[in-house]
């Protein structure tokens, strides 16, 4: 059985393209293209499970047209409509830094240098020009900090932790509606 914490969303799948089964599929890491895993996780009714790829096509840069081993008609297709895609973290450990999407990095701890743990990413808010990761805090309302690479001093895959060294009264902004 695969686990959650073994997986990291990489998309959703749309609809059916075509009459053979082929599913539209809108994603925000080509992990799948870049890794040697011929699989992709799908959530189907809160259960993760594997579908070999039998072939894929992009259509621009965060589409592509994919066909499942074993879905052969549009109708098998609309079962996958706005269904969550993951990709296998085992299959990405190793690769270096710059080659890692945002998403991966969910559920990794961050670490800031002055102020010490600040909590787990809990998702990747990608909607503004200015990327965010959303931090999980126990027992606070969800932080929000920028995922700028110069804040980042390091990141290791193993411990799954992020160090962070983040601009001085960032931290404070959260309590500014206080003050009002």
């Amino acid at each position: 059985m695969i686990r959650k914490e073994e997986v990291y969303k990489i998309g959703v799948f749309n609809k059916p393209h075509g009459i053979h089964g082929e599913l539209q599929f809108t994603f925000t890491d080509d992990v799948f293209d870049r890794v040697e895993c011929d699989f992709l996780v799908c959530m189907l009714d809160g259960i993760l499970v594997p579908f070999f790829i039998e072939e894929y096509r992009f259509r621009s840069g965060s589409t592509a047209l994919v066909k499942l081993e074993g879905i052969d008609t549009a109708e098998q297709a609309r079962m996958f409509t706005n269904v969550e895609v993951y990709f296998p973290l085992k299959y990405v450990d190793g690769l270096e830094e710059g080659m890692l999407s945002y998403n991966y990095l969910v559920g990794f701890e961050i670490d800031d240098i002055h102020h010490g743990k600040l909590g787990k990413i809990l998702d990747v808010d990608t909607s503004t020009i200015n990327t965010l990761f959303i931090i999980e805090r126990q027992g606070a309302e969800n932080l929000l900090i920028p995922a700028h690479e110069e804040f980042i001093l390091g990141i290791d895959q193993e411990k799954r932790l992020i160090t962070v060294e983040l601009p001085e009264g960032l931290l404070n902004l959260e309590n500014i509606e206080d003050e009002y």
